[in-house]
């Protein structure tokens, strides 16, 4: 099969799938959810092209995307890789100054922002930038404040619409299209440093889609899709490219607040999310078992057991499930594991890709337990993505792996189990970064930064990130990842830092989880003033005693937590303690809280 340019995807499959729901967007005038058919889109995408030509854009410019989730930004983007522009996303919650850096070191003159969040920063970046020069605001409801520069999306579209030049460099275009054209500057978060542009062609993106096709065998058109994650992640990206292809309907979460709603109303066969959502979904279950009758808390605990049993200890090894134990199952699929499904939202689900970081094995393994088909998978903006991932027909998956490394993706070990990969979707490198693309490769081997291995299975098992293990002062390594990952899954822990290197044991700076903390107080009358004289008190120190032994208890003594320190606000992209993918920024952590390490040490 041929796998071509993104630009030709939504002219290809208009005629492939005509009137047929391509795109679903909730009106937010009207509150109603309303449908963009692929005969729609293509439209809309011509359109849009249209637009960019009559705007002045010329081939190879950057052009960026600074908004939620919308159907509007999906138009553009195919439309400039219909005229062989290149798409320069931006997080919808990124500062001033995190998106003045892209403008200037992409070159973007032309922006488009969705909401006045966005715009409000966008016009900031146009009085200080040397290059930007015009902003498409999307939403409606938008106050341009007179800024000459900026023009309503529906102003930009009419230029389109009225152009009597457009359409024949449009075909010109077209017909130039190229594999090595430059698809997306996707900017990397930067926890190390300062964010690099990465480049993905559309060859990178072909090679995405083929082994893609390989692997997940049964997505079709009939399957819908939920686009929640940022369209600024190569994950959600990726994957709506790869949707886009294969004919899947696909929803937009606008506002991530509003994803549990969203969930009940779109009731999505499939969604990409990061393991800091299903944590939440596991740790909002136990609680509400917590709150159970004993006698539906041990009947609930029992079929969790048996859900266990019969889908990790049989199924998954294709092994006949003795009669009696598929019949419990099967019991409680139909009656409490549906129930559960249906009131997060998922009760139509078929599988459920998770990346970003690494998903704690006891969540992993409940969702499993209850037939939610979370596909684990490990990747990055450089691969396009995925690397590997659980194969979801096969139900032989390792819980302690991050999947089966892909089709023609090439994973090899190198110095300090660094993982090395070569193929069709690897980066060929940074923009503008000369250093970093010398740095970042061994000899055509591109250097992950992550430590793993590689079973015999061919399944990858990340250990770590390189730059982020460190080793106390009594010579014993620790990866803290691996630790935060036991401690964060408690419900009354919402973020957690682990420190230690070169330090006599390992301590922990804890975000609690604020509502659960006060609830707690509540129950036992435990009187405070504020949330700093609550998170002093003597019982609740105990009680993070309790849970945190309760969660390290599986590491090793060297591991676990000695000394911890409750905070009373969060770790945020906005104080830079935060990418904007929500990893740890540490070296920030550690500078903006180094009295209160310190303190832990004395």
């Amino acid at each position: 099969m041929e796998y071509s340019h993104l630009g030709n995807l939504v002219f290809e499959n208009a005629q492939k799938f005509g009137q047929k729901v391509a795109l679903r967007y909730k009106n937010t005038e009207s509150n109603k959810w309303e449908d963009i058919t692929w005969v729609d889109l293509r439209d809309k995408v011509k359109q849009a092209a249209y637009s960019l030509i009559e705007i002045g854009t010329k081939e190879n410019d950057k052009v960026g995307i600074f908004s939620q989730n919308m159907a509007e930004i999906v138009e553009v983007d195919l439309a400039l890789q219909a005229i062989r522009l290149t798409a320069v996303p931006m997080y919808a919650t990124s500062s001033t100054a995190q998106i003045e850096y892209i403008i200037n070191d992409a070159e973007i003159e032309v922006i488009f922002v969705g909401e006045q969040y966005q715009y409000d920063r966008a016009l900031e970046a146009l009085r200080n930038s040397k290059t930007l020069k015009k902003i498409v605001a999307i939403d409606k409801s938008i106050d341009l404040k007179g800024e000459e520069a900026a023009i309503t999306y529906e102003e930009f579209m009419k230029r389109g619409a009225e152009s009597a030049t457009a359409p024949e460099i449009f075909k010109d275009r077209m017909s130039r299209l190229s594999l090595d054209d430059l698809a997306t500057l996707i900017y990397t978060s930067g926890t190390t440093g300062e964010p690099k542009g990465v480049m993905l062609s559309h060859a990178n993106y072909a090679q995405a889609i083929k082994i893609h096709d390989l692997r997940l065998t049964n997505v079709k058109d009939k399957l819908t899709s939920l686009c929640f994650l940022p369209l600024s992640h190569v994950f959600e990206r990726a994957w709506l490219y790869y949707c886009l292809h294969k004919g899947v309907e696909i929803s937009f979460n606008l506002d991530p607040k509003l994803i549990q709603d969203t969930l009940k109303e779109v009731r999505p066969n499939m969604m990409c999310a990061v393991p800091r959502f299903w944590e939440k979904v596991y740790s909002g279950v136990n609680e509400k078992i917590e709150t159970f009758p004993s006698f539906l808390q041990k009947l609930t605990l029992h079929a969790i057991k048996v859900g266990e049993k019969r889908n990790l200890e049989y199924k998954r090894f294709d092994k006949p499930v003795p009669a009696l134990l598929e019949l419990r199952y099967q019991f409680y699929n139909k009656t409490l594991f549906r129930l559960l499904k249906k009131v997060i939202g998922i009760e139509n689900g078929m599988l459920f890709p998770c990346a970003g970081s690494q998903l704690a094995n006891e969540v992993n393994i409940f969702l499993h337990s209850v037939g939610i088909n979370i596909v684990v998978g490990y990747g990055l903006t450089e691969s396009t993505a995925t690397v590997s991932c659980y194969n979801p027909y096969n139900k032989n998956y390792d819980i302690d792996s991050v999947g089966d490394i892909m089709p023609e993706v090439l994973v090899k070990i190198g110095e300090n189990d660094e993982i090395l990969l070569k193929g069709g979707t690897i980066t060929k490198g940074y923009y503008k970064k000369p250093k970093a693309n010398e740095e970042s490769f061994i000899g055509d081997w591109f250097r992950t930064g992550d430590a793993g291995k590689i079973t015999p299975e061919g399944r990858l098992i990340m250990t770590e990130r390189i730059k982020e293990l460190f080793k106390t002062s009594n010579g014993k390594y620790i990866a803290p990842q691996h630790v935060e990952n036991k401690l964060v899954i408690d419900k009354y822990i919402e973020q957690v830092a682990i420190i230690g290197d070169q330090r006599k044991f390992v301590s922990a700076l804890i975000i609690p989880a604020y509502g659960a903390v006060k609830a707690y107080a509540e129950a036992k009358n435990i009187e405070y003033r504020s949330m700093e004289d609550l998170l002093k008190n003597e019982n609740i120190i105990n009680l993070f005693w309790d849970r945190i032994n309760q969660c390290q208890k599986d590491l090793a003594t060297y591991e676990q937590v000695k000394k911890f320190t409750l905070l009373t606000k969060p770790f945020t992209s906005e104080n830079g303690e935060l990418t904007l993918t929500l990893k740890l920024k540490r070296k920030v952590i550690y500078q903006n809280y180094a009295n209160e390490i310190e303190a832990m040490y004395v």
